[in-house]
C-alpha cells in the first residue's frame, strides 16, 4: 500500500505592496504582459513569482510555460538573452 503524495501549499501570507515605477526594455515588457495574461496573473504577481523563485535559485517555469514564452518571444521579436543583462543601453531619445 502506497501513500498518495499531496502537494503542500503554504498558507497565504499578508504582505504590504507598494506602487513602483520600473523601466524595462519594451519588448521584454510585452513578453511579460503576454505571459501574465496567459497565466491569468497580474504583471506584478508574475514578477513577484519570478523574483521569489530566482532568490531561491529555483526555476520559475515548467516546460509548457517555457514553450509559451518561446512563442511570445517570436511574436514580439524579442532576441535578448541573459548574457545581455547589465549590458543594455537606451537609444537616444528612448524611454517615451
Amino acid at each position: 500500500m502506497t501513500a498518495k503524495k499531496t502537494l503542500s501549499h503554504p498558507v497565504p501570507r499578508e504582505v504590504e505592496r507598494i506602487q513602483t515605477g520600473v523601466r524595462l526594455e519594451k519588448r521584454l515588457l510585452k513578453v511579460l504582459k503576454g505571459l501574465a495574461e496567459y497565466l491569468d496573473l497580474s504583471l506584478g504577481d508574475l514578477l513577484e513569482g519570478i523574483a521569489l523563485h530566482a532568490l531561491e535559485n529555483k526555476p520559475p517555469f515548467k516546460r509548457q510555460t517555457l514553450e509559451k514564452i518561446s512563442q511570445l518571444r517570436r511574436v514580439y521579436n524579442f532576441d535578448l538573452v541573459a548574457a545581455n543583462s547589465h549590458r543594455l543601453r537606451e537609444t537616444e531619445g528612448g524611454g517615451g
